[in-house]
């Protein structure tokens, strides 16, 4: 389990499904997601059955300091030569939008990626117009590295991809004073 200021990361629980399920059925939950996933009974992938591929991907529940299950983030496609993997997130439960859930779930696990994982560079696809994510991934310390015009087809029409990362070094130097004076209150 990983700890961050307001959520804990842990491993993902059968029980969880319902709720994964429910969330990826509910349109405004998914309308600026980039992955496609199934519908009815299908988690697309969020809540596999068994363990993950040994280092090509995390997948990790995302719960409130009380438990409540409200998301998932994961880093997939880890590449361990390059050290490098991308990051996916959603808030599913829509009542804990915009309480800073979603940026210590990433900042925790930006952490446990760089410090545990040795990894270099974590990047994300955005959707171009999904301004709250844009802006949360900026406040974790991303920035633009490029953008794939026309580069996704939904709700009936083109949207922009927007390609976000953070190197480790841009990561140590935003939370360099996070460590410091921590006991210290």
């Amino acid at each position: 389990m990983l700890e961050g200021r307001l959520v804990r990361l842990r491993a993902i629980e059968p029980s969880d499904r319902v709720r994964a399920v429910a969330w990826l059925n509910d349109p405004e939950v998914t309308y600026y997601l980039t992955e496609r996933y199934g519908r009815a009974g299908s988690d697309g992938g969020w809540l596999s059955d068994g363990p993950p591929p040994a280092f090509d991907d995390v997948r990790l529940a995302i719960e409130t300091r009380d438990g409540a299950h409200v998301g998932a983030v994961n880093l997939h496609r880890v590449q361990a030569e390059d050290r490098k993997a991308g990051l996916g997130i959603i808030i599913g439960a829509k009542d804990c939008w915009g309480r800073g859930y979603g940026r210590d779930a990433i900042e925790t696990l930006l952490r446990f990626a760089f410090c545990e994982m040795n990894l270099n560079r974590v990047w994300l696809t955005v959707t171009a117009g999904h301004e709250r994510a844009i802006a949360c991934y900026r406040r974790c310390g991303f920035v633009d590295e490029a953008r794939e015009r026309d580069g996704f087809y939904k709700h009936g029409r083109y949207w922009d991809f927007i390609v976000m990362g953070i190197l480790r070094r841009d990561f140590d130097a935003l939370h360099a004073n996070s460590s410091k004076g921590e006991g210290d209150a």
